[in-house]
């Protein structure tokens, strides 16, 4: 059992993390290259916010929304 946790282990500091080491030994030449998933993730989230809000927006100005009073029963 103990070898599998090592193969566990080896898989995701060996071959998965690995890019991010390459990443981590930039950092002295460049912060922006160093950091460039948390801009990759950054622009991502950036752009599903975005499509998020046009998507409600969308719905609102459709009217599909039943606003009323009685739309919910714990109001």
């Amino acid at each position: 059992m103990k070898d599998f946790f090592y193969a566990i282990q080896d898989l995701f500091v060996d071959v998965l993390f690995a890019p991010f080491d390459a990443l981590r030994a930039l950092e002295l030449e460049s912060w922006f290259t160093a950091n460039f998933m948390s801009w990759l993730f950054t622009i991502v989230g950036m752009v599903a916010f975005i499509y998020w809000m046009l998507q409600l927006k969308k719905y609102n100005d459709n009217n599909e929304e039943d606003k009323s009073v009685t739309a919910h029963s714990y109001l």
